[in-house]
């Protein structure tokens, strides 16, 4: 079990670094609310360490050794570490889950591009679907079916982030829209990193985002009703604020450059009241046939993982693997260079 007082740092963790998750939880039932706000703790510690660190490269490398010190059971002395330790050992969680997050990371620390959708779609996948399927352990839900939909949320929710915060990832010399996108739309990467501008082209690339993350979003909705009952007013509340956040920038008019899209405390209140109606319709509503829809190629494999389909995890995947001796080489290659 979750110590108390690390319990309480990653509830303060949660409370002032992810205001829209800290909203949604409050809808979610005890058992899986704590488990949850020490499961967004550590990934928002990994996110924030490799995100804003001078050194993004040593952070994943790090990262890399927590996850293996909080697996062997011996986590490192911080509450992030010794609450997800726990609940490794209480939800039984699979490792290849956290390692795709670390994937994830690791593609950010090498300043990854992804030439097409299903490109950021399998960014996605790592770095939002891993968490939502690691939700589903806490849940103790092992259904395919079900982690499909909420692998369709996770990346629903990461384009939403993309499409907000294109400006902001370029002024930091990021970008996560297709590259095949740009090259159509004629425009220089290099030229609109050292200079973004909220062009037409660039408003109807956050447009087209938004609508893939509203797809995905509708997709996802079939699998709350197989979710715990007290569960699901949080998870439809995540999914409503986030894409709150959608409508924003559609407001905007899609201009993501120049302003920062938020949704405010009263919008959020009215979709946490939407959501608390919506669980109580999945009561008496059918199944909707979208729940036996096939997962998204790019989260199958975290769908294998989650639901125990897939061989237990022995060692690292071959694509981690490669990514991690790409960034152990450039460390070693930086410090040669400082000597």
């Amino acid at each position: 079990m979750i110590d108390p007082k690390d319990l309480e740092h990653c509830r303060n963790v949660i409370r002032t670094g992810s205001l829209s998750f800290h909203a949604a939880s409050k809808l979610l039932p005890t058992s899986v609310r704590d488990p949850a706000l020490a499961l967004y703790a550590f990934c928002r510690l990994a996110d924030d360490e490799v995100d804003e660190g001078d050194n993004k490269g040593r952070a994943v490398l790090e990262l890399r050794d927590r996850l293996d010190l909080a697996y062997a059971g011996r986590p490192r002395n911080a509450p992030e570490d010794r609450a997800f330790c726990a609940i490794i050992e209480q939800f039984d969680m699979p490792r290849a889950l956290p390692e795709a997050l670390l994937e994830g990371l690791a593609w950010d620390a090498v300043e990854r591009r992804y030439d097409t959708l299903s490109g950021v779609r399998d960014y996605s996948a790592r770095v939002a679907s891993a968490v939502g399927a690691m939700m589903c352990v806490l849940m103790r839900v092992r259904d395919g079916d079900a982690l499909a939909r909420a692998c369709d949320l996770g990346v629903a929710m990461q384009l939403t982030n993309i499409a907000r915060d294109v400006g902001e990832d370029a002024r930091a010399g990021r970008i996560y829209l297709p590259m095949d996108w740009m090259d159509e739309a004629g425009i220089d990467v290099q030229a609109f990193l050292a200079d973004p501008k909220a062009t037409p082209e660039i408003r109807r690339m956050v447009r087209k985002l938004l609508a893939e993350a509203h797809r995905l979003y509708i997709r996802s909705e079939a699998g709350i009703a197989a979710l715990p009952v007290s569960a699901r007013s949080g998870i439809f509340a995540a999914r409503h604020i986030y894409a709150g956040i959608g409508s924003a920038v559609k407001r905007n008019g899609n201009d993501s450059i120049t302003m920062r899209a938020r949704t405010t405390k009263p919008q959020k209140l009215g979709l946490i009241g939407l959501s608390a109606l919506r669980a109580a319709s999945t009561m008496v509503l059918p199944k909707s046939p979208v729940i036996y829809a096939k997962p998204l190629a790019e989260v199958r494999f975290l769908v294998e993982a989650a639901a125990r389909t897939a061989p237990r995890q022995k060692g690292r995947a071959e694509t981690l693997i490669a990514v991690l001796a790409q960034l152990k080489t450039q460390e070693d290659a930086a410090s040669t260079a400082a000597e």
